[in-house]
């Protein structure tokens, strides 16, 4: 907690803080620890809520001019007895909505609940009835106030029981949320308010006592939390009472550095609570020895590389930059271009390739061949179909990789297993005649050297064909 700085007491003359023996004066007194910082995330920090005049003098907690609100489980208990004019209630809920203005009202940060009492004792609302500043305000305006009658003592120990119970909207104690009252009276209690007020503070309720005219300062000093220097206060009349908002909103101010600031963090801040923070770095940096500033680690992981297709670190610091298969490199060594592959002979093909489109191929075999499993080489399909054989008549395949010739009727293969000859025509050149005698010979000889020399050219014709 901060004590309320000398300025606003020059601002408001009429705003008195109760004496405490400790403390004849009011000097800034350093900030209470227990409460959580809600803390922000976010290149450079960014800046938190701006204090009200007063608020950010020096010594207090808004010395930098900026803060965020703390989280709070928060129960305004006001005195609406007959002593209380309506003009005077008005103000009451008017201090209230200023309060509520300067906090961070939601689920997770603020709630807000209010105890009306008089004789008897109201909760106006509970803590998860209202969990927007809007709401909330709209409700404290319509609060009225109740009869005759000051008991205090009622009315904390109805906050205590109903108000700041988990089931009315509470944070159970694992949160560490603090739970704060702030009773608003200008009378004298007629109970016993002091008993009813220790057990409430032994329980962890923070109790603030604001005294207004005819309030008993004595009283106000047996309800409030220590040190009472920073839990009493006391005012004139009700019309300044709206100024002690400021007040509450530098006591509920929680300084961020994050949001300052003054973190000195390269990259990213993050509030680790209660003032303290810690730096880190952005993707593919890595946070230094002096845990501020921060060094590439990845510089492809920024993709502030420029690489069109792909970036390849090398070390740190260092990269380059490659391109898809089909891509070559411009000479700015970040851009790519499509290559033709079939024609700069890169594309891996055993017999054709064949473009798709830009920068894409494919391969194909010759006829006969198949392509293999890796879309590339080729394997012999049908020898026959190559037309390498050699098969003066006709090629038969026997598989794969294996084939035999034939001829054509009326023909022989001949030993080399690949030419053909006559089988009929060669037997009729056998005569009847006397082949014993010599022109019996002679004739038979010529006259078969003359067939097979014309039969001989018929099979050339006929090879030449059936090419």
């Amino acid at each position: 907690m901060r004590r309320l700085p000398s300025a606003l007491l020059l601002l408001l003359p009429p705003l008195l803080l109760l004496p405490s023996p400790a403390a004849p004066a009011v000097p800034a007194a350093p900030a209470r620890p227990g409460f959580p910082a809600r803390g922000s995330r976010g290149p450079g920090g960014s800046p938190g809520r701006r204090l009200a005049p007063g608020a950010g003098q020096p010594g207090g907690a808004g010395a930098s001019g900026f803060c965020k609100s703390r989280p709070l489980d928060l129960v305004f208990i006001i005195d609406s007895s007959r002593s209380v004019r309506p003009l005077e209630f008005t103000k009451v809920k008017t201090f209230v909505s200023r309060v509520i203005d300067t906090l961070d009202i939601g689920p997770a940060d603020t709630r807000v609940a209010v105890v009306n009492y008089a004789s008897t004792v109201n909760i106006e609302f509970h803590l998860q009835t209202h969990l927007d500043k809007q709401s909330l305000q709209r409700a404290v305006g319509r609060i009225t106030p109740l009869s005759t009658g000051t008991m205090s003592g009622l009315a904390i120990q109805t906050a205590m029981e109903k108000a700041f119970t988990v089931e009315a909207g509470a944070r159970a104690p694992g949160s560490h949320i603090p739970k704060v009252a702030i009773i608003v009276t200008d009378g004298r209690p007629q109970d016993r308010v002091n008993e009813v007020a220790a057990r409430a503070r032994a329980a962890g309720i923070e109790l603030y006592a604001v005294g207004v005219d005819r309030a008993d300062r004595e009283s106000l000093r047996m309800m409030a939390s220590e040190p009472l220097d920073e839990h009493v206060f006391y005012v004139e009349t009700y019309g300044v009472i709206e100024k002690l908002s400021s007040r509450f909103q530098e006591t509920f101010c929680a300084a961020d550095p994050c949001m300052l600031g003054t973190h000195g963090c390269q990259h990213v801040c993050i509030s680790d609570g209660n003032g303290r923070h810690h730096c880190e770095c952005s993707q593919g940096y890595s946070l230094n020895a002096d845990k501020k500033t921060c060094s590439a680690i990845d510089k492809c992981a920024l993709n502030t590389h420029g690489c069109e297709h792909i970036c390849v670190n090398d070390r740190a610091d260092s990269y380059h930059c490659e391109c898809h298969e089909g891509y070559a490199l411009k000479e700015d060594r970040k851009a790519c271009a499509a290559q033709d592959q079939c024609a700069s002979g890169t594309h891996g093909c055993q017999h054709i390739c064949v473009n798709d489109r830009a920068g894409s191929h494919h391969c194909e075999c010759y006829e006969g061949y198949s392509l293999n499993q890796d879309n590339k080489t080729c394997s012999v399909r049908d020898k026959c179909a190559l037309g390498s054989h050699g098969c003066q008549h006709i090629c038969v395949s026997d598989g794969a990789a294996s084939y035999h010739c034939d001829c054509h009727t009326g023909f022989t293969l001949n030993e080399d297993k690949k030419t053909c000859s006559a089988i009929q025509e060669a037997r009729s050149l056998i005569s009847t005649k006397d082949a014993c005698g010599c022109e019996a010979t002679l004739a038979f000889q010529n006259k078969a050297v003359s067939y097979l020399q014309r039969l001989n050219t018929k099979n050339i014709l006929s090879g030449s064909l059936s090419a």
